[in-house]
């Protein structure tokens, strides 16, 4: 028997919505695994740890938001992490551009380099002393 005009279509219609469904979630489960990383978890412990980044902010409360998995600043390989982290508090928000090793002989993350770049183009090196500059950083500047 075949199947009729109206079951093909109403078929195809709940294939496609299964399917978004699908990739959507698959989607979201991947930037929680990006967030609940060890690489993405120092980063953040460190600004929260930096007074003149927390200030300029406005934190506390710090809100780090999904770190979008297409963006090119976003790299992952098993020896090297380059994570670009939108974070925001009550004042500001910007991109924590970070960058960490594997530490091969203790098994865990090192970060190498933590830099707050808000959203009126001033630059907080995480790291360092908390200097602030004007000039905004250029992808070279991170290693990217």
């Amino acid at each position: 028997m075949p199947a009729s005009l109206k079951s093909l279509q109403q078929m195809a219609i709940f294939v496609t919505v299964v399917t978004g469904g699908g990739c959507s979630v698959m989607y979201y489960l991947m930037q929680k695994n990006f967030s609940r990383s060890d690489y993405c978890r120092l980063a953040l412990e460190r600004l929260e740890a930096h007074p003149p980044a927390m200030e300029s902010l406005g934190a506390p409360p710090l809100r780090a938001h999904n770190i979008r998995l297409t963006d090119r600043h976003n790299r992952v390989d098993p020896a090297r992490a380059q994570i670009k982290i939108p974070v925001s508090g009550t004042k500001s928000a910007g991109y924590l551009y970070t960058s960490s090793t594997r530490d091969v002989r203790l098994n865990r993350w090192c970060l190498q380099e933590a830099v707050l770049l808000l959203r009126d183009g001033r630059r907080i090196d995480v790291l360092g002393a908390g200097a602030e500059t004007p000039d905004p950083p250029s992808p070279q500047d991170f290693g990217f």
